[in-house]
């Protein structure tokens, strides 16, 4: 945004702070204008033939915008990952209550990640490993969808659910009803 003598163009349309069109005017005819009123000359709309500028405050303008850009930030969600950790030869009852703390994440709108961490001679029977991940993934279908594949970093294989069931299985379950 360019403001006062940074203003280019050799003819300008002119507004003033209240939206009055003053017409167009050199930029320095402009300018004159902006400083008699002690304010500011703004261009708005530089693409424009000629280029709008304003005659307005431009600490109150900068103030204003970043003012909006707090709130827009406000707004926003940001997805925040769970991350819950397994073993491969975890018992059926520690999964159940894994598989229960994530499907109360995912209820509440996050991802979660599980990993299944090798420790020693175990990451010889990663297929074990991967039953394990795929045995959480179906406990969980009803309320998440698969992000990203299980696949194995290193030590560690790893799983990405994201809230809200996959649209083929919710079709099915309606079938069923049916």
């Amino acid at each position: 945004m360019r403001v006062n003598r940074d203003v280019r163009a050799p003819r300008v349309r002119v507004i003033t702070e209240k939206g009055e069109q003053l017409g167009v005017m050199s930029s320095r005819e402009a300018l004159e204008r902006a400083v008699e009123m002690g304010l500011d000359l703004v261009e708005i709309a530089p693409n424009a033939d000629p280029p709008v500028c304003k005659i307005i405050d431009y600490g109150k303008l900068r103030y204003q915008q970043t003012k909006k850009e707090k709130e827009s930030k406000k707004a926003q969600h940001q997805v925040k990952i769970k991350e819950l950790k397994i073993k491969p030869n975890i018992d059926k009852h520690d999964l159940g209550i894994k598989i229960n703390h994530a499907r109360d994440f995912l209820e509440k709108g996050f991802k979660v990640r599980f990993t299944c961490t090798f420790r020693g001679r175990e990451i010889v029977f990663a297929d074990i490993g991967r039953e394990v991940i795929e045995t959480v993934c179906r406990a969980l279908e009803d309320v998440s969808s698969i992000e990203a594949a299980p696949k194995l970093m290193g030590k560690n294989m790893s799983v990405t659910l994201a809230p809200g069931a996959k649209k083929g299985s919710e079709q099915r379950g309606d079938q069923s009803k049916s």
